[in-house]
């Protein structure tokens, strides 16, 4: 029972706890030995609390025991990136000085325990152990599990190497810029960054709010598991002043109906990112492109080769980044009104693009990047500044996040489905929808990984 645990699906591992064929506590115990075991190869984690996880699952195994109403991740170990608050655990305070221990559990967390997870621990995320901006304390960074040489993805890093090497079924993770599909395509696991405001956040421990290009989603090894803590996490909640108020629709209702007469646009560079290509990027791009479009059209779906063209996000991004709090960006200095007006000027354009494509496609497909997971020494080097190509913005961040960030900025939905390996390396194809299309998204990862399964299991795990 236990191999079968390690990579069963997080629904399943739910009905057997349901069932009474294995304990809450049981199926606690297995993970937490897998994190004991891997861990201090994987650095996935900033904080285990072994002796919480065993009572939450003791409380879920009486709640078993007496017929209660048993949430749809009943039993279920989960964990969190270390800037979410969970009560009780530390927090890393972005932007508010140094780690303290959370008092409440931000909306999302709560709404996990409500629907009956059990929160093991948090996770690292890049970069926070450091002792300066883009720089990297490899003796606490999270490992890539395909090759702990590399590096696993900034910046929902432990989230990614947990999903992947099944040190937890589901890890949550915060995309800013890419931050869980990157880390996905670089790790080999599904990754979730929903529309803006569809995961209200409230974080009072840090007494910041987050980016509002910032999202918080599931990352897992399968879409039905990441369709289920999506649901629980989703919905309005009065405490987050630009969370949306609608409530979402089931995603399960029509999960497994397939992507039949889905109408399913792809491009391979949005016009503008071959300017943040490296060597590699025209083989990534190629394999992703021959691996999804054959199996998508055998499942009925449309797919037509997208022939808008989109300008480069990251000069108006660095500009309104200020607004939202983030400080100058790599040489940038404070922006001046024009510049203001051109970097709004310059969304609405990108925006009304893809308006005018969602009219006559449900979908746009892309590879998540155009790059493979780096070694560590590649890693730093690039975001000290130094990289094979000259970057042309001065800094590495938009060609790591050169596929990934207009869906930051724009407030659209998007996710990394693991579509195969080039050079030994996973890589990933990025889903994209118009606000509000989580549901059309999940159908078509569900569909894709179905006919295109990956069962390999990463070397360390």
């Amino acid at each position: 029972m236990a191999d079968e645990l390690t990579w069963l699906p997080a629904w399943r591992i739910r009905k057997l706890v349901v069932s009474g064929d294995v304990s809450a506590v049981e199926v606690t115990d297995h993970f937490l030995g897998r994190i004991e075991e891997l861990d201090p190869v994987l650095r996935a984690f900033k904080h285990v609390d072994a002796v919480g996880a065993r009572e939450q699952a003791r409380q879920a195994d009486e709640a078993t025991r007496l017929g209660e109403d048993l949430g749809p991740l009943h039993g279920i170990p989960i964990s969190v990136k270390e800037h979410i608050a969970v009560a009780g655990m530390p927090i890393m305070a972005l932007g508010v000085g140094p780690d303290r221990t959370a008092r409440f559990d931000d909306l999302g967390v709560a709404r996990l325990r409500s629907a009956g997870a059990v929160i093991v621990g948090t996770n690292t995320m890049m970069g926070t152990s450091a002792p300066g901006p883009g720089q990297f304390n490899w003796d606490r960074e999270a490992r890539n599990p395909w090759d702990p040489a590399r590096a696993p993805g900034w910046s929902s890093s432990g989230g990614a190497a947990t999903a992947a090497a099944r040190l937890l079924p589901i890890a949550i993770g915060s995309d800013g810029g890419g931050s869980t599909r990157l880390p996905g395509a670089y790790s080999g696991v599904f990754a979730v960054h929903p529309t803006a405001g569809l995961v209200p956040s409230y974080n009072p421990a840090a007494q910041v709010r987050m980016n509002p290009t910032g999202t918080i989603g599931p990352m897992a090894r399968d879409v039905t598991d990441a369709a289920i803590t999506l649901q629980a996490m989703a919905g309005p909640d009065g405490r987050d002043f630009d969370c949306m108020q609608a409530t979402p629709p089931d995603y399960l209702s029509r999960l497994d109906d397939g992507v039949e007469g889905l109408r399913l646009a792809w491009t391979d560079d949005y016009g503008f990112t071959p300017m943040y290509a490296f060597e590699e990027s025209p083989r990534v791009i190629t394999a992703i492109r021959e691996t999804t479009v054959p199996v998508v059209r055998s499942l009925g779906a449309v797919v037509q080769t997208a022939d808008a063209v989109w300008e480069d996000f990251w000069p108006g991004y660095v500009t309104t980044n200020f607004l939202f709090g983030g400080g100058p960006t790599g040489s940038v200095q404070r922006p001046g009104r024009q510049q203001w007006i051109d970097a709004m000027e310059l969304r609405g354009r990108n925006w009304a693009t893809f308006r005018a494509l969602f009219a006559d496609h449900d979908l746009l497909l892309s590879p998540t990047s155009q790059l493979l997971a780096p070694t560590i020494e590649d890693w730093a080097a690039r975001w000290g500044g130094n990289g094979p190509v000259p970057f042309p913005h001065g800094t590495f961040a938009p060609h790591y996040t050169s596929h990934t960030h207009m869906f930051n900025w724009l407030g659209f939905p998007a996710v990394n489905v693991p579509v195969g390996f080039v050079d030994g390396l996973p890589v990933g194809l990025q889903v994209v929808g118009w606000p509000g299309s989580e549901d059309t998204i999940l159908r078509f990862a569900q569909a894709f990984l179905r006919a295109n399964p990956r069962e390999e299991h990463p070397a360390v795990s």
